[in-house]
């Protein structure tokens, strides 16, 4: 993990102090709500539909127990005793009190922790592959990528007030486990003849009302280049990108409405002005900012020990828990293991103040002492000895972490939707809750094979629901809420949007149409194959007939086979 310095610490209390500050201006009549308003949300603080809400930043998905144990003791005391882990690697707390963010603030800067720019229209959180450092298929290392242009992009004053919020992921491997397409901006990292670091730039991805998926504008740029590059799009985005229209203010706008090759001549202009500025990073920042990781202290192992091989052999919970939920490693003997978040009675991604204090302790037990949090809201124990996953499974399971379920249907994303969030149309948990009721039999999900579920409450997008191979969407009708679906959509190395089947059906219809979809896949379903190449091949239409089967009728007709 990255380890602060003296200077990451000024910044962090300076920023904690100055919040202070405003919050009792505020208190005193000093400042009016419209003026605390931006002020608060680039500190991370919502007005949500019962309770502020705060959102603290995991920078790219990395904690410490230490921080772990601090995000338990928060929301301990200063929240319900349950937190949710967000889709951008966040942590949420849904009831805090507004006269005690300041405090909470105090205690994450004694972790070196913040909320400084988790909302607002700026560079939010920088996003990563969960598995970032210790994935096999890795070509190069992202999370110091990920740092430098956090570092860069904290409080810079020219990105402050953007004409949107602006989300930026990194990654260095084969495989797309960060949502490349989706964001704002992407750098995919590779390297050169002589092995150094090039970016690929992405840029104008995004999900909401006008789902779309970035497009490359500069496939080579040396990694000294890196912040010079990402600058220039900002600025061109800062000059040109809508701010009359907040529907129509993000840069997927911008580079649609210009066209990609316009983008990159706007682009390319401003870079050729600002390449050889001050921006440009030294030779040594990379190797600086490396050094600034703590390195994990392997153990020299072998792979598959006997303790392993026996416990595979022998122990059919465990067997089934390690094909889903264990992955490999780079360092011979290690593995990286995904607590699944999805059990009954928690909402995707919520966890309780105890629970993060057990798992803190098997971080530092088992994983040198680092977490994970993944964009599919699950937890990561990223540097396990392979002869401790017996051990480990069993105190998993009796925290209820232990669901061998990762990649299944079961493991869904949901955002927080009209349960706590204001934006919302729809509520999201009671969904999840009933097709996870629905599609409870494990058996029956391994033989339905990899299936990701994707649930909004609205069309900020904040369960992805694009990127589901099923997505779920909540919309409003008259007051009422109805549920649109969609198939076909994926995050990985091949991303695309999901079709929409049809017109939208009532809650309670939603999880006997998950079921039909289902049903179609496995009928349609070559030898291995899985439900998105299955989709891909067939296309959306079979799908369609199953849940709309007299949509040739009239439209009468059709209202009445929808209502049931």
């Amino acid at each position: 993990m990255y380890q602060y310095d003296e200077f990451d610490r000024r910044v962090v209390r300076s920023r904690a102090a100055q919040y202070r500050r405003q919050v009792a201006r505020w208190q005193a009549g000093e400042l009016a709500d419209d003026e605390f308003r931006p002020l608060r949300l680039q500190n991370g603080l919502y007005i949500q539909r019962h309770a502020p809400m705060l959102r603290i930043a995991i920078p790219y998905g990395h904690l410490s127990s230490v921080q772990l144990r601090k995000l338990a003791y928060i929301t301990r005391h200063y929240d319900r005793g349950v937190g949710h882990f967000t889709t951008r690697q966040n942590l949420q707390l849904n009831w805090v009190k507004i006269e005690e963010t300041p405090d909470i603030l105090d205690h994450l800067a004694d972790v070196d922790m913040h909320a400084i720019q988790t909302s607002g229209n700026c560079v939010r959180n920088i996003t990563t592959d969960a598995y970032a450092g210790v994935a096999p298929d890795e070509i190069v290392d992202p999370r110091p990528f990920c740092e430098l242009v956090r570092q860069w992009s904290t409080l810079h004053p020219e990105f402050a007030y953007l004409p949107r919020k602006f989300k930026i992921a990194v990654s260095g491997a084969t495989e797309d486990r960060a949502l490349l397409r989706f964001h704002d901006v992407a750098l995919e990292l590779h390297r050169d003849a002589n092995g150094e670091p090039l970016v690929r730039f992405i840029v104008g991805g995004g999900m909401g009302r006008t789902p779309i998926l970035g497009e490359t504008v500069r496939d080579d740029v040396p990694w000294r280049d890196m912040h010079t590059y990402l600058e220039a799009i900002l600025r061109v985005y800062n000059r040109f990108g809508r701010r009359d229209n907040m529907y129509k203010a993000r840069i997927k706008i911008l580079v649609k409405s210009l066209g990609v090759a316009a983008f990159r001549e706007q682009v390319e202009e401003e870079f050729s002005r600002i390449a050889n500025g001050p921006n440009r990073l030294p030779e040594d920042a990379l190797s600086w900012i490396q050094s600034r990781f703590v390195t994990p202290q392997y153990e020299t192992l072998t792979n598959n020990p006997a303790v392993l091989s026996d416990a595979l052999a022998s122990n059919i919970p465990f067997a089934r828990w390690h094909k889903r939920n264990v992955r490999g490693h780079k360092a011979v003997g290690y593995a990286a293991v995904t607590l699944s978040t999805k059990r009954a009675g928690f909402a995707p991604g919520d966890v309780t103040d105890a629970q993060m204090d057990a798992v803190a302790d098997l971080a530092d037990q088992y994983s040198l002492g680092e977490l994970r949090i993944t964009h599919d809201q699950n937890i990561v124990l990223a540097h396990v000895k392979q002869s401790d996953l017996p051990a480990l499974h069993s105190a998993l399971h009796a925290l209820g972490f232990a669901t061998p379920s990762i990649g299944l249907v079961s493991d869904m994303i949901a955002c927080p939707g009209g349960d706590f969030c204001d934006l919302a149309n729809a509520r999201s948990i009671p969904i999840a809750a009933a097709v996870a009721e629905r599609l409870e039999d494990l058996d029956e999900q391994e033989d339905i094979g990899p299936l990701r579920l994707n649930i909004s409450g609205c069309m900020n997008s904040c369960g992805q629901h694009h990127a589901g191979h099923i997505g779920i969407l909540g919309v409003d009708k008259q007051g009422q809420e109805w549920y649109q679906l969609s198939v076909g959509g994926s995050g990985g190395t091949q991303s695309s949007i999901g079709a929409v089947l049809g017109p939208s059906l009532r809650a309670d219809q939603v999880p006997d149409a998950v079921e039909q979809i289902i049903e179609v896949y496995l009928e349609a379903r070559a030898s291995n194959e899985r439900f998105l190449d299955t989709v891909r091949r067939i296309g959306a239409e079979p799908f369609k007939n199953k849940l709309y089967p007299n949509k040739g009728k009239s439209a009468a007709d059709n209202k009445v086979a929808q209502n049931g």
